[in-house]
């Protein structure tokens, strides 16, 4: 029976080889629709989207992760939890079919009515699945998810595709959205061992899971509103184009950064739950995932603000080139964005919703004030201010985790500044050694293994241990 430290390790295996290929897919057929579709096609989705994950989540109601946080949930919890789904998600979606008119008049914008009302479908198919992504999660079932996450990132991004070719403009990102969720779904209930059943419904579960649960339901609609706020104050104060421009490179920067956060998630909560009565195995287990998520988050994304400029140019054309230098600018906050979510996985695992609640809260409120008394100041400064704020939010989260476990600063700061100083000094070092280049090919190929040869070899010459611990996990698993 594979012991604990096993199973994580296969989680983050099969977390990592999930995201990796949904980012790779999502990388050509991003390529494909940026190539095929507007700023204004992008906006028109953006503008829309904050809806749709609000109502997911409220579908959802927080239950997933209630779900997870039980030691030992039950068959009539799952089934509880299946019930009230699908009920609230048949209302939320009957509530926003005639809120739809109120969304175009609030962006000025009569087409998004039809399409808000196409595109609010998709949660209400994934109210099907919420119960069963639970129980894989909470089995750790990591591979599973894997397979359904990509086949349905595949499949989805294929539909998207074609629409966009059949000059079908923002339905096929609407589209592409639904049909993602729809297999996704699918798969879940294939490789799900547990089935809903109409005997003994009860919401009483459901009830007893509410108090726990309604503060994480807040705290998921303050951390979607503070995702997305530019999304939502760039549609209302500078129109579509605009808004256009910034999802681009939102998009590429979450790409980047979800890569790490959720091959991270596929295990963190379910991992430190289970440790949660061994305080010191607790720390140490999160401090091993604090480093490993450094060690990863701070290259790629470092990395990644280093070729932004060629890589949206050569990939989507110089009419996203505005993008690439937000892009650069986002890939910042991103690097973090990975440590502050695991931070937050360790205060909800200690059963402390309230904490995560307030301080999400607190940032949202932060964000918005911050975001509408810049805002004449034009589009670069919010992104900058955005960034900056994120930064900071990392250290509230450490202030939290520190309190609930004795996590000392200094160890804090040893287990991920030197991933992030390492990957800053390569990204100025790569910089300055290919200004000479001109050619947007040779810098793109030239940049991205300069830097990916020297974060190596200077790890290596370190000795790092993070680093030879990844190393021996993948040739073990190679050779099997």
């Amino acid at each position: 029976m594979e012991n604990l430290k096993e199973k994580t390790g296969r989680g983050l295996f099969w977390g990592g080889m999930n995201n990796l290929v949904q980012q790779l897919i999502g990388l050509a057929f991003g390529i494909i629709l940026g190539r095929l579709l507007s700023q204004s096609d992008y906006g028109m989705m953006a503008m829309i989207s904050i809806f749709s994950l609000m109502a997911g989540t409220l579908q959802n109601s927080g239950f997933s992760v209630a779900l997870t946080n039980l030691e030992r949930p039950e068959h009539r919890d799952y089934n509880s939890v299946f019930w009230f789904n699908i009920l609230m998600g048949a209302l939320l979606y009957v509530v926003l079919f005639f809120c739809a008119p109120l969304i175009g008049r609030f962006y000025s914008s009569p087409a998004l009515v039809p399409l808000c009302r196409y595109a609010f479908l998709s949660f209400f198919i994934a109210s099907f699945s919420t119960a069963q992504n639970a129980w894989l999660f909470k089995h750790l079932r990591a591979k599973q998810q894997a397979k359904a996450g990509m086949t349905a990132t595949l499949v989805s991004s294929i539909t998207g595709a074609t629409m966009a070719f059949c000059h079908m403009a923002y339905w096929s990102l609407a589209t592409q959205g639904i049909v993602f969720v729809a297999v996704n779904t699918l798969l879940a209930w294939h490789y799900s061992e547990w089935r809903p059943s109409f005997k003994d419904i009860s919401f009483e579960p459901v009830r007893r899971m509410f108090r726990f649960s309604c503060k994480i339901l807040l705290t998921s609609i303050t951390t979607i509103i503070n995702n997305n706020v530019l999304n939502i104050l760039l549609g209302r104060l500078f129109g579509e184009r605009q808004t256009g421009v910034y999802n681009q490179a939102y998009q590429w920067n979450n790409k980047c950064f979800m890569l790490v956060q959720n091959m991270v998630n596929q295990v963190a909560q379910p991992v430190l739950v289970d440790l949660r009565g061994d305080g010191a195995r607790q720390l140490n287990a999160l401090r091993k995932m604090m480093r490993f998520t450094a060690f990863v988050s701070f290259p790629l994304l470092l990395g990644f603000a280093t070729v932004a400029k060629e890589f949206i140019v050569l990939a989507i054309t110089a009419k996203w080139l505005e993008s690439a230098q937000l892009l650069q600018i986002l890939c910042l906050a991103g690097a973090v964005m990975p440590l502050s979510t695991l931070l937050s996985n360790l205060i909800i695992s200690k059963g402390r919703s309230d904490i995560y609640l307030w301080t999400t809260l607190s940032l949202g409120a932060a964000q918005i004030a911050c975001m509408l008394l810049i805002y004449p100041y034009g589009l670069r400064t919010m992104v900058v201010a955005y960034t900056l704020l994120n930064i900071l939010w990392l250290f509230v989260w450490y202030v939290f985790a520190r309190r609930l476990t004795g996590y000392g600063l200094w160890t804090f700061l040893c287990d991920t500044l030197p991933f992030a100083f390492v990957s800053a000094v390569i990204a100025a070092v790569t910089i300055l050694l290919t200004i000479s280049l001109s050619s947007l090919w040779l810098l793109l190929i030239v940049k991205f293994v300069l830097f990916v040869v020297l974060y190596y070899a200077i790890l290596k010459a370190l000795r790092v241990k993070i680093l030879r611990e990844s190393e021996i996990f993948i040739m073990k698993k190679l050779r099997r």
